[in-house]
């Protein structure tokens, strides 16, 4: 068997076995936004996938399917008894949920549990090449990273956690407490949904092994003496948005929608609930209310109806039997008391449907009730957003699910406020259009905005870092390495660039050409990079830009040459632009978007003057808060009550984080917008872009072929070529500078 460079360690397989009509076995992809996420990363980087088949007893050689090598691990009727359904399903499920439904310890569950984790890491440790990276995925799995580390110390470990971590009066319960831990901080880099979760982990860890955490660092001891660092800290997941836009947009999912409410008796408004069958879901919370609201005669049939999707969910756990005729009975009293000859108060379907059929209902549903009493992100509330291309509908969701952390315009609730729930339900009734146009158009914004790809790829950006010289394959697809580019790649490199008939020379300033300081206004370009950029100006068609985050008024003041240079300047991440001759072109005004600029710069200001060495940086379309000097904690903190404030205030504004800066926007142009309009502008036919920063990742994402990306430093980076410093680019651009100039003679 090949080994493989980047392999995802998960209970499931991502393919579901099939059957056709001749009786002959196959494969197809499964559903769900882990496998989308991963699949360009997974064929980029030839990965493997090692996970369960699905079936008990069904022994399977490694095999291919789809350009990735899947790696099967053999589950027993008695393993999924007491490792799946029994420790994972009683016991971790239920108990990170808040303990919704009691969990059960015991020891027979806990013994198969670290055999089939011991099991599993054994097959990755197997499946992967030397150094080679390594994601384990979710609760079924935590003691793989720790025995992973045992097995192979030379490989990088990520963990995500796709469900809570919970509170540490809860989490202690567990009388495998510390072996849990110790297995998950045998990764390098840990996620989980929210912030609220990296906290509670870190505490569980203080706590009960003593070991010492700042900010997203925890220091953890090994055998040999040594110290190593864990990154624990939220990456919240997200959908592939476009794959729901365009389901959305299809004609015959459209009049699907139209079917589905004709079918129901084109009702005023129809309720609509999409959910595992799972007591961490809400689903009776919600039922109570909507039949409450019946009752009370503030709702009839003749006008509401509510959809419930409940699809099978481990249907062999006592407590989801129980679920289960619970909620039918409810279903069936309240029909048995509402519904009339024409019209059914709820139409209950327990069944799983196709994603078109999803999307057909999300189109024909009025109001979507997310009543989750604890979730770690839930993706249907996102899905249901992504897929209302008209602006319209209304988001009801619980302030316990991940989600409500993102989408700050939502109707939120809490859902064992029965009486709130109900408020909210009638308000999302009578909410006009314009308001829901409003409230989902930001919600649409930010799930847009970061995508499922997103996710995975600053997952494996945070993980790259601890490989010193790892090749990494991002979501897009593209090679970066964290070493140097060789000599002979980089002049090979340049040398194509260097024919362009008209070449583009955009280059980001801070930490590109000038390090970077703790006061930002006395950053300036080092000599050897002003000297090299200086000599590029003064070639023809070679115009140079610098493109910045910062403000125009600031980039002016420490490109101090520029004007002199003939040299463009891009600021605002793309959205003002100086041209040589032309002067500072207009931006649109919105004087609405200002004067909340304005108060959110004066409030940050206020709130954050308590923490030492943090401080909030005024720019055009909003405001940066630094924290270069300040403690890891503090750091922490501010950017916390940034986020809170904005996503209170401003939840539509744009987020981007840099070296030791947060920064808010309501403009949304990127570095990569700034790329393409210079582009058109000039007349350019390639483009050299050289970057530091994440914020640099966008423009070296966008280049095409012809064109060449320079990541300075290290970090996971679409760029093709990297180069450890400014001296080093400094070099490039003179070695540019030259051969542009010999093409000439």
């Amino acid at each position: 068997m090949d080994k493989a460079e980047f392999v995802v360690v998960a209970n499931r397989l991502p393919v579901d076995r099939t059957v056709d009509a001749d009786g002959a076995d196959g494969w197809r992809r499964s559903p769900g936004g882990l496998v989308t996420a991963l699949e360009p990363v997974m064929q980029k980087a030839d990965g493997a996938w090692v996970g369960w088949a699905g079936q008990p007893d069904v022994d399977l050689e490694p095999f291919e399917f789809d350009g990735t090598l899947l790696v099967p691990v053999t589950l027993s009727a008695d393993d999924v008894e007491c490792y799946y359904e029994g420790f994972s399903n009683d016991t971790i499920w239920p108990l990170y949920h808040d303990v919704i439904s009691e969990p059960r310890y015991r020891r027979l569950w806990w013994d198969a549990y670290v055999r089939v984790n011991r099991r599993f890491a054994e097959a990755a440790a197997g499946a992967a090449a030397d150094g080679a990276t390594v994601w384990v995925q979710d609760y079924q799995l935590q003691l793989v990273p720790r025995m992973l580390r045992d097995l192979r110390p030379d490989l990088v470990i990520g963990y995500f956690h796709h469900i809570p971590f919970p509170a540490y009066g809860l989490y202690s319960q567990l009388p495998w407490r510390k072996q849990v831990l110790e297995g998950l901080l045998g990764a390098d880099v840990i996620g989980f949904q929210r912030v609220a979760d990296a906290g509670n982990f870190a505490r569980a860890v203080r706590r009960q092994l003593r070991y010492a955490t700042k900010a997203s660092g925890i220091a953890v001891p090994e055998a040999d003496g040594t110290t190593r660092t864990v990154l624990a800290k939220a990456f919240p997941i997200s959908i592939d948005s476009s794959s729901y836009i365009e389901l959305a947009r299809r004609p015959d999912v459209q009049e699907r929608a139209r079917e589905i409410r004709k079918s129901l008796g084109n009702p005023k408004r129809i309720f609509l609930g999409v959910d595992r069958l799972d007591y961490t879901k809400g689903i009776g919370h919600r039922l109570k209310a909507y039949g409450e609201l019946l009752t009370d005669g503030m709702l009839s049939v003749q006008d509401v109806t509510l959809v419930q999707v409940a699809s099978p969910s481990r249907e062999r756990v006592a407590a989801y039997i129980q679920l289960r005729g619970e909620i039918e009975l409810t279903v069936g009293r309240i029909n048995g008391d509402f519904d009339t000859m024409g019209h059914t108060a709820i139409r209950y379907l327990h069944q799983a449907y196709p994603r078109e059929e999803m999307v057909a209902l999300f189109l024909a549903a009025d109001v979507m009730l997310v009543t989750a009493l604890r979730d770690g992100m839930n993706l249907v509330a996102k899905e249901y957003v992504a897929s209302r291309v008209d602006n319209r509908g209304v988001l009801i969701l619980s302030e316990f699910a991940g989600a409500a952390d993102e989408l700050g315009t939502a109707v939120r609730v809490n859902p064992h406020d029965i009486e709130g729930l109900k408020a909210a339900m009638m308000r999302a009734v009578h909410m006009t259009p314009g308001e829901q146009g409003r409230r989902m158009r930001a919600a649409r914004r930010r799930v847009l905005e970061h995508s499922v790809e997103d996710w995975s790829r600053e997952f494996l950006e945070a993980l790259a870092e601890f490989h010193p010289r790892r090749t990494m394959t991002d979501a897009h697809g593209t090679i970066g390495v964290h070493g140097s580019t060789d000599e002979a790649s980089l002049h090979e490199a340049l040398t194509r660039v260097a024919a362009a008939d008209r070449l583009l020379v955009a280059l980001d300033f801070d930490g590109t050409l000038a390090p970077l300081e703790d006061e930002p206004m006395r950053a300036r370009a080092l000599p050897v990079a002003a000297k090299a950029v200086a000599a590029l100006a003064a070639l023809p068609d070679t115009p140079v830009a610098f493109v910045s985050g910062r403000s125009m008024h600031d980039l002016r003041e420490i490109a101090e040459h520029a004007d002199d240079a003939q040299i463009f300047l891009a600021g605002s991440h793309g959205a003002e632009l100086w041209v040589p001759g032309e002067g500072h072109l207009d931006t649109e005004d919105d004087e609405d978007a200002a004067l909340l600029r304005d108060e959110l710069r004066d409030a940050m200001t206020a709130q954050l003057s308590e923490f030492e060495g943090v401080w909030v940086e005024p720019k055009t379309f909003g405001f940066g808060i630094h924290s270069r000097v300040a403690s890891a904690e503090d750091a922490q903190k501010a950017r916390d009550a940034a986020d809170r404030l904005v996503a209170l205030r401003a939840p539509h504004w744009r987020r981007r984080t840099g070296h030791n800066i947060v920064e808010y926007s309501f403009r949304h142009e990127g570095k990569d917008s700034a790329i393409a309009a210079l582009r058109e502008r000039l007349g350019a036919t390639a483009v050299l872009f050289a970057g530091d920063d994440v914020t640099d990742e966008d423009a070296l994402a966008s280049l095409g072929p012809a064109d060449l990306g320079v990541r300075v430093g290290q970090g996971q980076t679409a760029a093709s070529v990297r180069v450890g410093s400014i001296q080093e680019l400094a070099a490039a651009l003179s070695l540019l500078a030259r051969m542009r100039a010999d093409r000439r003679e």
